[in-house]
């Protein structure tokens, strides 16, 4: 396992735990630059994930910022869908185009939101269907390319006014771990299928340093950070990690050589 790797992945956990995600999307952007098999990378980014936000969300319970129940109708949708998208098989020029233009235009969302901060006492209800369609969309989307969706989700809640950014950090968090644990469950029995599992298990290493990186995150996460800073922080890293995937694909699909 290279270093520099290790280094990267664990620089990345930091930085996306500072903000109530668990980091999947980039993991995956780095083991594509790496040239690890893209038929592997959902299950290491998932995994990652997995690590990641469960020390954010013990952090985030302690502060008494999760509101599970307000978050039921997104994950009631969202964690067979994230399982079924697990299971699809899907070609490596699509996931990384697929993963990178959602990336792009959830960034530029958030980006390009006002600066108003919703107060608690003005957050708004979502209509029922509308949380179960957005939370099976997201949770579909998010099996196919391997990540636990919550960068897809705090742009919708930012626009929805959903709640306060840290109460959205850590509802993001609960939605992260729920659908990775379910799209690692398709994707592990995809791979099972294929015979391929025994090629990520060289990667092990990748969970030690994520499992420090998001501790000292999180732990930024749940004392340190101005809920402004938490949005624009997200958008930036969002946009950073879609460009670079765009870059990728726009190299297999033979616009730039």
């Amino acid at each position: 396992m290279p270093i520099y790797l290790l280094i990267l992945f664990f620089i990345v956990a930091i930085a996306y735990a500072a903000v109530g995600f668990g980091g999947g999307s980039t993991y995956n952007a780095l083991l594509v630059l790496h040239g690890t098999d893209y038929r592997i990378l959902p299950t290491i980014a998932l995994a990652c994930n997995i690590i990641v936000v469960s020390g954010g969300l013990w952090r985030f319970w302690k502060e008494g910022l999760l509101a599970p129940h307000a978050l039921a109708p997104f994950l009631i949708a969202s964690i067979p869908a994230a399982w079924l998208g697990g299971r699809l098989p899907i070609s490596e020029t699509l996931f990384i185009g697929l993963l990178g233009m959602a990336l792009f235009l959830s960034g530029i969302r958030l980006l390009g939101q006002r600066d108003y901060v919703v107060q608690s006492g003005e957050k708004r209800s979502i209509p029922t269907i509308a949380a179960l369609v957005t939370g099976g969309g997201i949770g579909l989307l998010s099996g196919l390319v391997g990540i636990g969706g919550g960068i897809f989700l705090a742009p919708v809640l930012y626009w929805l006014a959903w709640d306060t950014p840290r109460k959205i950090a850590a509802a993001c968090s609960v939605f992260i771990l729920a659908n990775s644990a379910s799209g690692l469950t398709g994707q592990v029995m995809k791979l099972s299928d294929t015979q391929l599992l025994s090629l990520a298990l060289p990667y092990w290493p990748l969970l030690i340093a994520v499992f420090v990186g998001g501790q000292i995150g999180s732990w930024m996460a749940a004392t340190k950070l101005d809920p402004k800073i938490l949005k624009r922080l997200t958008a930036v890293l969002i946009l950073y990690v879609a460009a670079r995937l765009l870059f990728n694909w726009a190299g297999l699909v033979g616009i730039i050589s």
